[in-house]
């Protein structure tokens, strides 16, 4: 896993300036409190990590923690406070130097004794009962300096790893027998660290008064299932004090090759998609918060400027189009975005800045991720109301003897088909299925027990439940996963089930031999709902390079039981707001591109020039501002390349506060019913602008400085 720039940031372009005197403190935002965006950072303020979220989360709890937080406050953010928990600089631990024990035994161990490094010393631990009390001594460092929130991230455990003294004798604790390797205790062990860093924040809120917030910046289960990591996922919401996630989902894990059609590459922004709906699905109806990731570079620096700004346009567009999620990081480390050269594999020499046009695309979309909480939600897409059931022991059946499928095609075999055919497909957390009112969104569930297994009993009742309300459940397993038959709930304590489906079925009240034959599959009504069922294993779907289309046919099945309007596109499109998110879809053989005419500004445009029509041609994403819904008498701004803050309107001016990237170029789009008569910044009059009276439109250009300024705009 390529995580070494993301966890220790290394400045290869050191342009930035660092704070030295007494900053000027940009003005309050009212909407500041909200914590629309943040960042994350491992340095002192500087001109290049000035991004002028919400939020600046600072990373690492060592010594220098107070200083690097009184920086950034001064600077007005409000402040949150990241560490690592599964890895960081935690020699003090290792070494006797914490509790007088040494705790090497404690660091990730594959099976030829080799220890599982982060680099050199920092390694991947295996968390014995003193380690998050280890880790509550660096967490009351950022309580004290005032922190608002505690982010606990990627808590994670190699499925190679396990072979540890310490976490042999965590299994002589946990199960009372000798040691073999479990996926199920690394999934108990991270927990029970991060509980005893909660219960030591809740604690210290209790004392003070405050309210200190704790979260879990993670990645999806999706990707830990794929990359061979077990991590608590879903698991996190049962434990006090935990507040939500962020979602860490970034090109770095989308672009991970999958399977369809038999073709095996990168889907970027279908993976993204799918990842960003398993994290907003372990949220969903539990009234926790959670911030979508989102990187304008990755950990691996061997790509060029290019690349990654059409796989980060693509991870962007997917996160938009999970409307009920409006907070966002906007970067983790923005200094080697800003400052960074690339690519690394090239000589020193043909390293390349951030293109200028780049960086003004950036802070533009950047800006507008604080306009996302918007209350008119339109799709136009396939079916909606079509979900596909995930569990964390995705996980856990990743090992050998018999590792599941390696490009994890039994999610990727059943999701993919329906998304490319314009239906946006969501993953359902099967843990969370018992929280009231999780499933009403959702008319259709794909299930297999194909490369994971329910991890108790307890929540086939609701599914049964659903599905006697009106829910189709269309099963998709042939009953071959030889996991089926490890020692379980299923097949223990009096059960006596072959497959977790049987039981399934028992709930349902379905008899497999009393089912109705299709030429597709088998059906049963059940109450006012119905089941499909259709003996195939989704991972040899996704390898054929036809079975999709009798995947989508077999769901088709539950139009007339769902009340469904069955609607295959080869686009997504989605109205926030003033705002509409569209993707082309590729790997489809059906239709013309869909065609939008208006007056639409693509904020991915650095120049943001309006446009009349827009192609949703495949592989094609955006991110527009449709100027018909910005109409009105007073001008405003419609999108900027800066931090631009109304501090003054009378009948003829409007005056802002503006501040970004340290010599990067800002440009301002305005909605202004007449043409400007002078626009001053500083005090200087600016000549840079453009007004457009058919549009009603104005564009004001300057380099931004990373300190606040005024511009004002006489009428």
């Amino acid at each position: 896993m390529h995580r070494f720039a993301r966890s220790l940031p290394v400045l290869l372009f050191v342009t930035q300036v660092f704070a030295a005197d007494v900053p000027l403190s940009f003005p309050p935002d009212s909407d500041q409190q909200l914590e629309r965006t943040c960042f994350q950072t491992g340095q002192p303020w500087s001109t290049v990590g000035n991004l002028r979220s919400d939020v600046a989360i600072v990373y690492g709890i060592g010594p220098n923690l107070p200083k690097r937080i009184e920086d950034w406050r001064s600077h007005g953010y409000r402040i949150h406070v990241m560490t690592g928990v599964s890895w960081g600089s935690y020699q003090d631990y290792l070494y006797a130097r914490f509790d007088g024990v040494n705790h090497e035994d404690e660091a990730q161990m594959d099976r030829n004794g080799n220890k599982i490094s982060h680099g050199g010393d920092v390694y991947y631990m295996c968390p014995g009962t003193n380690f998050g009390k280890f880790l509550c001594v660096g967490i009351q460092r950022a309580l004290d300096a005032g922190a608002e929130a505690i982010h606990l991230e990627e808590p994670e455990f190699w499925v190679r790893g396990g072979y540890s003294e310490g976490f042999k004798r965590e299994w002589r604790s946990y199960y009372g027998e000798d040691w073999w390797r479990a996926s199920k205790l690394k999934y108990f062990l991270y927990r029970r660290a991060l509980q005893q860093v909660f219960d030591h924040v809740q604690a210290f809120n209790q004392r003070t008064g405050r309210k200190v917030r704790c979260y879990v910046p993670t990645h999806s289960l999706l990707n830990y299932a794929q990359w061979g990591i077990v991590s608590p996922e879903s698991s996190l919401a049962r434990l006090n004090g935990c507040d939500g996630y962020i979602a860490q989902v970034w090109t770095g894990t989308s672009r991970t090759p999958n399977l369809f059609r038999g073709q095996l590459r990168e889907r970027t922004f279908e993976t993204a998609f799918l990842e960003y709906g398993a994290m907003q699905n372990l949220v969903r109806a539990t009234g926790r918060t959670v911030w979508y990731l989102n990187d304008p570079i990755e950990d691996n620096g061997n790509h060029d400027w290019e690349d990654y700004r059409v796989n980060w346009e693509s991870t962007l567009v997917a996160s938009l189009f999970q409307p009920e999620v409006w907070r966002y990081e906007v970067a983790p480390w923005p200094e080697r975005v800003f400052g960074g050269r690339y690519p690394k594999r090239a000589r020193p020499e043909q390293r390349a800045a951030i293109p200028p046009s780049y960086a003004t695309e950036l802070q533009t979309v950047m800006n507008a991720l604080n306009d996302m909480k918007q209350s008119r939600v339109e799709w136009d897409c396939g079916t909606t109301g079509v979900g596909v059931l995930v569990s964390d022991s995705l996980m856990f059946q990743r090992g050998e003897p018999t590792p599941s499928d390696p490009h994890l095609s039994h999610v990727y075999g059943l999701a993919l088909p329906l998304l490319k055919r314009g239906m946006p497909i969501r993953p359902v957390q099967l843990e969370n299925v018992s929280v009231a009112h999780y499933l009403d969104a959702f008319r259709v569930l794909l299930l297999s027990y194909h490369g994971m297994k329910p991890l108790s009993p307890d929540v086939h009742q609701p599914l049964a439940e659903w599905v006697k309300r009106g829910g189709v459940l269309v099963v998709i397993d042939d009953d071959g996963d030889p996991y089926n038959r490890v020692r379980e709930w299923w097949n223990s304590d009096g059960r006596n089930y072959a497959t977790p489906r049987e039981h399934l079925f028992d709930q349902l009240g379905v008899v497999e031999n009393k089912m109705d034959e299709t030429r597709l599959a088998r059906i049963a009504k059940v109450g006012n709902g119905a089941v499909i069922w259709t003996r195939h294993d989704p991972a040899k779907i996704a390898a054929s390079a036809g079975d999709d289309a009798q995947l989508v046919a077999t769901v088709r099945q539950a139009e007339t039981p769902a009340a469904l309007k069955w609607r295959e596109t080869n686009y997504l499109l989605l109205r926030r707001g003033p705002y509409l998110i569209g993707a082309g879809m590729d790997e489809t053989a059906f239709g013309g591109a869909k065609e939008l005419r208006g007056k639409f500004v693509n904020l991915f445009d650095p120049a943001l020039r309006v446009r009349e029509s827009v192609a949703l041609s495949p592989g094609s994403r955006f991110f527009l501002l449709d100027l018909s819904a910005n109409r009105g008498r007073e001008p405003r701004v419609l999108a900027s390349a800066c931090k631009a803050l109304p501090t003054k309107r009378d009948a003829d001016e409007v005056s802002f506060t503006v501040e970004g990237v340290g010599n990067t170029p800002a440009v301002i789009l305005m909605h202004a019913p007449k043409q400007p008569r002078e626009i001053k910044l500083s005090g200087q009059v600016l000549k840079d602008f453009e007004y457009s009276s058919a549009d009603q439109v104005l564009w004001i250009r300057f380099a931004n400085e990373a300190a606040p300024r005024e511009l004002s705009v006489r009428f």
